[in-house]
């Protein structure tokens, strides 16, 4: 269970929220009706790379390499990348501007989450990880 609600709130984050406060601000409930459409194919297509996942036992890029060749699966991975950097710097921009709601300085509040995560990551545990995870999940 704890994965699956891990994964299902993380694009609960301060990109996605300063996206959705704007635009709800901005055009209100005239385009709550592509919620459907838009978690529709969401299904769809997490449920077409699980399958291929646990059928083929491959990755997704490995299976695109195979499919389309070594050039389109680096193309790809370097726009996975750079979409990865930005989802980062989002993620970064979010926790400075929370923080300058208390007072904290980004000059402060930024470096001080890069060594905390860094911790987390390099002397965590899952278990521990995990832990973290669902308790930031009822925020």
């Amino acid at each position: 269970m704890g994965p699956g609600i891990i994964t299902a709130s993380v694009d609960n984050d301060g990109g996605g929220i300063a996206i959705y406060s704007v635009c709800g601000a901005h055009f209100g409930y005239s385009f709550l009706w592509t919620l459907f459409p838009i978690m529709l194919s969401l299904i769809v297509i997490q449920e077409m790379c699980t399958r291929m996942g646990v059928v083929t036992g491959k990755g997704l890029s490995e299976l695109i390499r195979e499919s389309y060749g070594v050039k389109i699966t680096f193309l790809i991975m370097i726009l996975l990348l750079l979409t990865n950097i930005t989802n980062v710097m989002a993620e970064f921009s979010g926790i400075a501007e929370s923080l300058e709601i208390f007072g904290i300085s980004k000059y402060i509040s930024i470096p001080l989450s890069i060594i905390i995560l860094w911790l987390l990551v390099i002397r965590g545990t899952y278990k521990n990880l995990e832990k973290i995870f669902l308790v930031a999940c009822l925020f």
